[in-house]
């Protein structure tokens, strides 16, 4: 990951932005510091999350047949005391 200052990186922000897009990573330091990240957007963990939300929706509803005391019974299924 290439380090940039801040001040540097403002003057060259367009061609950061442009760089980033291409999958390049930077790290934004002020002093010497590190203040923020520049990477690129991964498009995959957004279709991942919302892949993820819709099997947990579904699965919600296979539940509605359980009370709360059911699931009480069954928290401890199969561990070791």
């Amino acid at each position: 990951m290439e380090e940039i200052g801040a001040f540097d990186a403002k003057a060259r922000w367009s061609e950061l932005l442009a760089r980033a897009a291409k999958g390049e990573s930077f790290l934004i330091t002020h002093h010497g510091e590190p203040l923020a990240r520049l990477v690129p957007e991964d498009s995959r963990t957004h279709e991942t999350i919302s892949a993820a939300a819709e099997r947990l929706r579904s699965f919600r509803g296979e539940l509605t047949d359980l009370s709360v005391a059911d699931l009480q019974v069954d928290r401890h299924h199969r561990h070791r005391f």
